[in-house]
């Protein structure tokens, strides 16, 4: 039970809509579970209301936000300071209290690459398949340009808008690694057997109510792949990674990339270490939350 007082501090995120998020669950019980006085809520910001918020929070004493849909971005503008990584993606998640306003970080991008590593499945040498070139698929080239990757794949239905994002990408970190390709020209990927790629889903594609759809449905696509990471979380098993498993590989929701952006923004704000014990404690209570098997 969290007991509020004169000393609590307050973090929460902000968005339109945020009634759904699961984020809450976990920084308060992480709050309970180290023993730190903090409160997590959401705060529903409205359109033409960001400015006032990120400038209300500040007055108000609020520790530190996350900050989703449809904000990521748009923030920006309202920041202090912005850590190098987040600047390069584009998109902030998280704003950290600091003199005279907040910082931002994307710890979406860290926290993938924390659940990556948690599975036991490496960026670095590693060809990659990126599906999907929104804000999404952006910031998973930047993560996956940033740790080694040897060659980053990004289809999308828009080669055009593809290209224009492995441009930015390459640019920003002067490599080459990026490729833009269509989404339908996937199959000049798939050769020998030695080419099997890690390959990462990152469009709205398999989200309920159309938990049938898939944005590859070739089942020849999925003998190439390794290992599927599918950024959905609901429904647990998505039609992309049953072709996956169905094929020989391993797969992975998006859960694990929740559960560790909200860790990595808990450690900024509280200057704390989350350790695995906890990590595999919250993942069980978010496991059964999405009514996981």
């Amino acid at each position: 039970m969290i007991e509020i007082n004169g000393k609590t501090r307050t973090c929460g995120i902000i968005g339109n809509p945020v009634e759904h998020t699961m984020s809450p669950l976990i920084h308060n019980t992480l709050s309970q579970m180290l023993d730190i006085n903090m409160v997590y809520v959401p705060f529903p910001v409205k359109e033409d209301c960001l400015a006032a918020a990120v400038k209300g929070a500040y007055g108000l004493n609020i520790l530190g936000m996350n900050v989703t849909v449809p904000y990521k971005s748009a923030v920006i503008a309202q920041l202090a300071q912005i850590d190098p990584l987040a600047q390069k993606i584009g998109a902030v998640n998280t704003l950290v209290r600091v003199e005279g306003g907040y910082k931002g970080y994307n710890t979406d991008m860290t926290g993938l690459l924390r659940a990556m590593k948690s599975d036991g499945v490496s960026i670095a040498g590693e060809e990659i398949l990126i599906l999907g070139a929104g804000g999404v698929g952006r910031a998973v080239a930047f993560l996956c340009a940033a740790n080694g990757a040897r060659k980053v794949h990004l289809l999308n239905r828009s080669v055009a808008k593809a290209q224009g994002v492995a441009a930015e990408v390459n640019k920003a970190l002067d490599t080459t690694c990026v490729e833009a390709m269509a989404l339908s020209g996937y199959q000049t990927l798939l050769g020998g057997a030695e080419n099997r790629y890690v390959v990462i889903q990152c469009t709205s594609v398999g989200l309920s109510p159309n938990v049938g759809d898939v944005v590859i449905a070739d089942g020849d696509f999925y003998h190439f792949v390794k290992f599927g990471y599918d950024l959905i979380y609901s429904p647990w098993e998505t039609t992309f990674m049953k072709y996956v498993t169905a094929n020989g590989g391993i797969a992975f929701n998006g859960l694990k990339m929740l559960l560790y952006q909200a860790f990595d923004a808990f450690e900024l704000w509280n200057g704390c270490k989350v350790s695995d014990e906890h990590a595999r404690r919250i993942y069980q209570k978010l496991r059964e939350s999405v009514g996981a098997k």
